[in-house]
């Protein structure tokens, strides 16, 4: 059995993103993670926000968060499909580890 990590990524869209072409990169993305074996996915939608600066001449984004489990392999097939996609300005994976005391 692959033990699987617990990883999170957070990716934001331009601004002129539409509902429709959103949900669309949504489900990519969520298919990507099912197709490689990642399991226990949560995508929330973080709605429209102010960006502390400016990236690429853009002052706000779209903010997306997608939690799921995972292997090292599914998180670097999915950020080759985040870095490929023009309309996605900066994106972010973290593994979340518990910490214990």
């Amino acid at each position: 059995m692959i033990e699987l990590n617990n990883y999170e990524t957070i990716y934001i869209l331009k601004p002129d993103i539409t509902e429709d072409k959103n949900l669309n990169l949504v489900n990519t993305y969520k298919a990507i993670i099912n197709n490689l074996g990642g399991q226990n996915i949560l995508i929330q939608h973080r709605g429209r926000r102010h960006l502390s600066y400016n990236i690429n001449q853009y002052y706000d984004g779209t903010y997306v968060q997608m939690n799921y489990q995972g292997n090292g392999s599914i998180v670097k097939s999915l950020e080759k499909a985040l870095k490929m996609n023009n309309n996605i300005i900066r994106y972010l994976t973290i593994n979340n580890k518990e910490i214990k005391i």
